[in-house]
């Protein structure tokens, strides 16, 4: 069974690094066999938040806003891929996450977090959890985090150095939870609709 996953990237920088981990973890789903989209907010290009998705008259949003819900409510889980800002959440992806609700409900979701630091974005990682939860995802126990990430993964997002290594062994485990949990939320959401 396949299932389509959509893995969120933020960073707005011009030499960003944590596309190299969204990167790997978009190879790692596909060569497991899902369907996998990166979805970066920096190439969609939402405006700052003044009016959410659900705001708009139907049928008269914009089309960045139209296509990426439907890709939302067509996904059968998340990973979000974050950066860790003075100890907080990357604001282009927070930006782009806060632009729709109800579409992401009831759907898992997988934070991967990273740094140029030895902390590896730990504290952006459980700002996250948070936030999704409140967003009506249910997040998932198996995390990745990648400290030291020029050191860690190539430019093309091919593992490196004692990073890289932790890194390979620790996926198997973030995607058999992520998948497992998105397999489970499809077969429910299609035995019974969901409350509200």
């Amino acid at each position: 069974m396949t299932n389509r996953i959509l893995v969120f990237y933020g960073s707005y920088r011009s030499d960003r690094m944590g596309i190299r981990l969204a990167d790997f973890i978009v190879a790692g789903l596909r060569a497991r066999g899902e369907d996998v989209e990166l979805i970066d907010a920096k190439a969609v290009g939402l405006p700052m938040l003044d009016r959410m998705y659900k705001e708009h008259p139907k049928g008269a949003a914009p089309a960045a806003l139209e296509t990426l819900a439907g890709k939302i409510r067509d996904a059968d889980g998340f990973v979000f891929v974050t950066g860790e800002y003075n100890w907080g959440l990357q604001p282009g992806l927070k930006n782009l996450t806060d632009h729709f609700l109800e579409e992401w409900f009831w759907r898992p979701a997988a934070i991967a977090s990273y740094s140029a630091g030895r902390f590896a974005g730990a504290r952006a990682a459980l700002a996250w959890h948070g936030t999704l939860s409140e967003m009506g995802m249910v997040v998932i126990s198996s995390t990745i985090a990648v400290g030291s990430i020029s050191q860690s993964l190539s430019e093309s997002g091919e593992p490196t150095g004692e990073g890289g290594k932790q890194l390979v062994r620790a996926f198997p485990r973030f995607a058999d939870d992520l998948i497992w949990w998105s397999e489970a939320a499809k077969a429910q959401r299609a035995r019974r609709s969901p409350p509200y």
